[in-house]
């Protein structure tokens, strides 16, 4: 079964959401889920299962507010990142909640609004990732993308 790294994500959300739901408080027991997602993000959460249970953790997602580059944080940029969050695009901490191929469609019509001439770079740094262009490129083959990048256009206009 081949599955990309934003639906292993959402498939260890669903299970950590329903482990924590389930009534285990009689089975004492630790579950670590290490997940090593490509672009070399490690991912690694521990739940102690027993009488209190913690709230889940969100797999995969930063929790330290990120440092914008100079060219995300001017206001024309705040602007955009206000439009990405309302939209569940990103979250407070500017990470994508979008899969890879939509978050390099988002990642391109920012920096074309912004006039950033190293999309790839500032971008890249900033969401810790690698190949955004072949993300980008591989955006522009799918049918579904389309849909997409009309709701881009629809939102930052």
């Amino acid at each position: 079964m081949n599955i990309n790294d934003d639906e292993a994500i959402g498939l260890l959300n669903r299970l950590l959401e329903r482990l924590h739901q389930a009534d285990l408080t009689n089975f004492g027991s630790h579950l670590q889920i290490v997940y090593v997602a490509s672009g070399a993000q490690h991912v690694e959460n521990q739940i102690n299962i027993g009488k209190t249970l913690p709230s889940p953790p969100c797999v995969g997602r930063e929790k330290e507010t990120s440092n914008l580059p100079e060219a995300l944080s001017t206001e024309a940029a705040m602007a955009l990142w206000k439009k990405a969050q309302a939209a569940g695009w990103v979250d407070a901490n500017y990470q994508p909640l979008i899969s890879r191929t939509q978050a390099a469609l988002l990642a391109d019509a920012m920096a074309e609004r912004l006039g950033i001439k190293e999309k790839w770079k500032t971008f890249e740094a900033l969401w810790n990732r690698k190949y955004m262009r072949s993300d980008y490129n591989l955006a522009l083959t799918r049918k579904g993308s389309l849909d997409f990048q009309a709701e881009l256009k629809l939102l930052f206009g």
